[in-house]
């Protein structure tokens, strides 16, 4: 053996294992990408909507069987969980959901997506992966690939979780109800992506605490009493009333919220009568609700209650005719991400990705139900990062490109997934103590 062929295998022995793991880490990424990034077209023309990812949930089974993964599936209905065990060590969930959106895409692309479907009310829709889930899907694939290459550089048991219906809620729910956490390892942490249409492909978000807020959807039925349009006199007229409610509810927020708790009340839909000549019965609003403590999300709910209800006794309605109000089941919980988890990943991130590349971001209003998964009794920390994926150069200087759930989204795929899988398997590698 050579002096300088001595050296170098000296040298080897002596750098850090996380150095010689992201090395190797790079070459398994570089091997595989081609494949994600035909996998990621494939999926982003095979939209399914929400409960009903069935092919979906299959092909996910199979890209983890083939790694060797034990898989399950059917966690409460089309989610699935695949374990890789790889001797003593934490237990590490990563998450990806599934679902697509209602949405006939129009970015014009090669491998846009031209799927017409049914809904679960029977309704014919357009679907699109508006919201990224198939880039999410996409690198959870390749960290699963990646991390199965490195297996002889961690010890410990990696948990991959296909999530059913984030965007119709109730995904993160039934899987949990359905025994998650007792049919198998409680994870000791967990972790998501969530793609930004905010931040350049190439690059990661982070927030330790509130990242995103807890959603309600709420339905109003205002009740009146009907009658001819030419004689008003002689009705209690719902649409009038539904007017005044909207304007009122827009004081909840701006009067009767702590100016330190933000909060959102958006009334998304109105619909009342049949036709110009009658006043109607009743009027039907659609609300959403936006919050990051579950306390001002009930307050709210409260003063809808109320001042409906004040509306309804100042017309002369009597109280069975006092407006309807609904929070509907796919409620959300804020995502709260555990700080002592974030905080760690962070400077792994920087060291990783570099610094300029890994950008601390404000919260925001969209909802996401990852965060039931650190709500149950077992309190495992959670963290949910932002990944970039527009290209910069059609980034708009402080601003956004396409907007998530928009007919017109649409990722950097090559940057955002390399990205994406490089940053996952620096988070695991560090977690499992390399």
């Amino acid at each position: 053996m050579s002096k300088s062929t001595f050296i170098i295998g000296l040298l080897v022995l002596l750098l850090p294992i996380s150095i010689i793991a992201q090395e190797n880490m790079g070459s398994s990424i570089e091997r595989h990408q081609d494949q994600l990034q035909d996998l990621y077209k494939q999926l982003h023309q095979a939209p399914e909507l929400s409960f009903m990812e069935f092919n979906t949930a299959k092909q996910m089974a199979a890209e983890l069987g083939s790694l060797g993964f034990e898989v399950h599936e059917g966690i409460g209905g089309n989610t699935l969980v695949g374990l890789f065990r790889n001797g003593d060590g934490p237990v590490i969930m990563v998450r990806t959901d599934m679902d697509a959106l209602p949405v006939e895409e129009k970015t014009g692309l090669p491998y846009a997506s031209r799927v017409v479907t049914s809904d679960l009310e029977g309704n014919r829709v357009a679907a699109m992966h508006a919201c990224g889930h198939d880039m999410h899907m996409t690198v959870w694939t390749g960290t699963a690939r990646v991390m199965v290459d490195l297996k002889d550089q961690w010890k410990g048991t990696l948990m991959m979780i296909a999530q059913q219906a984030e965007e119709r809620s109730g995904g993160a729910t039934n899987a949990i109800g359905a025994g998650l956490y007792q049919k198998f390892p409680v994870p000791d942490f967990a972790l998501a992506y969530h793609v930004s249409e905010k931040l350049p492909s190439g690059t990661i978000g982070y927030r330790s605490g509130p990242i995103m807020a807890g959603v309600s959807s709420v339905d109003i039925t205002v009740f009146g009493e009907g009658g001819h349009g030419a004689q008003p006199d002689q009705t209690i007229d719902p649409v009038v009333l539904a007017a005044r409610l909207i304007l009122d509810i827009q004081t909840i927020v701006s009067r009767e919220l702590s100016p330190l708790q933000p909060a959102v009340v958006t009334v998304g839909s109105i619909h009342g009568g049949t036709k110009h000549n009658i006043i109607p019965e009743e009027v039907k609003l659609q609300l959403t609700i936006r919050y990051y403590d579950e306390a001002v999300g009930a307050q709210i709910i409260s003063a809808l209650k109320r001042i409906g209800n004040g509306l309804a006794a100042s017309a002369g309605l009597p109280p069975e005719k006092y407006p309807v109000v609904k929070v509907q089941d796919e409620s959300t919980p804020p995502v709260i991400n555990s700080p002592g988890l974030t905080d760690r990943l962070v400077p792994v991130l920087s060291s990783g990705l570099g610094k300029d590349h890994v950008i601390e971001m404000q919260p925001l209003m969209v909802g996401e139900d990852f965060g039931q998964y650190g709500l149950t009794p077992e309190q495992v920390p959670i963290s949910l990062m932002w990944l970039g994926s527009i290209h910069p150069d059609k980034l708009p200087s402080g601003g956004a490109g396409p907007g998530l759930h928009t007919a017109y989204y649409y990722p950097d795929y090559p940057a955002t997934i390399r990205t994406g899988v490089e940053g996952m398997v620096l988070m695991l590698l560090d977690l499992f103590g390399n």
